[in-house]
């Protein structure tokens, strides 16, 4: 069972991973790989009505996809956005990066090997992803614009969609220790973190949310 208060938590540093921004028009779309055809979709839809000309899915396999996707999480969203109609000259796929850096890396230089000029990206990713997303682009790929999207869900609905609400406030939880930690190795840019979130973080730490915690710090 999970308790009020740590749902109460959970809710509130959910909210905070989501940039909350706008939709618009950009160079391109780049899908993060994830076992989440979600992010696909996402991205599929901003080309439909024509937000972005070009979608570039990125992603190799983790211990989490390899069964669901066997080809790669990248394939596998490429299938997945053929299959809901993009043509194929539209889609670019970027089948090596393990990790957000390596995922905005990797599509950075596919599309400059390309010739693509980009100057904005829409940044599809899971929901509670966006923030890292966002923080980590911001450090790898300076001088772009970079609008965060993915599919549009409450707390509840994506746990319901999950099927298990002790991983999603697992998944949330690691999340934002990585916000809190990178910065200072270097891997994205440093973001405010409310005192209220970080409340909420150590609760759930301490209520035992930990399984997505890296090692690097101690409770």
């Amino acid at each position: 069972m999970i308790s009020t208060q740590a749902w109460t938590d959970a809710r509130l540093v959910w909210d905070y991973h989501q940039m909350h921004h706008t939709p618009k028009g950009c160079s391109v779309a780049v899908g993060l790989g994830s076992h989440d055809l979600s992010v696909a979709t996402t991205a599929v839809e901003a080309y439909q009505v024509g937000l972005v000309p070009l979608i570039v899915f990125t992603g190799a396999n983790s211990a989490t996809t390899r069964a669901r996707f066997p080809e790669g999480e990248a394939v596998a969203y490429q299938k997945h956005a053929l299959a809901l109609g993009v043509p194929s000259d539209v889609v670019l796929v970027e089948p090596n990066a393990t990790n957000t850096g390596q995922n905005i890396a990797y599509s950075r230089s596919l599309l400059e090997g390309a010739g693509v000029d980009v100057s904005s990206v829409l940044l599809v990713s899971k929901p509670y992803e966006q923030r890292r997303a966002y923080a980590t682009a911001r450090k790898l790929w300076p001088g772009i614009e970079v609008i965060c999207a993915s599919a549009p869900m409450e707390f509840p609905e994506y746990v319901d969609s999950i099927g298990d609400v002790r991983l999603v406030i697992d998944m949330l939880v690691g999340a934002l220790q990585r916000l809190m930690i990178y910065p200072q190795q270097g891997f994205m840019i440093e973001q405010e973190v409310p005192e209220e979130v970080i409340a909420a973080y150590q609760r759930l730490c301490r209520a035992g949310f930990t399984s997505r915690l890296v090692p690097a710090e101690v409770h």
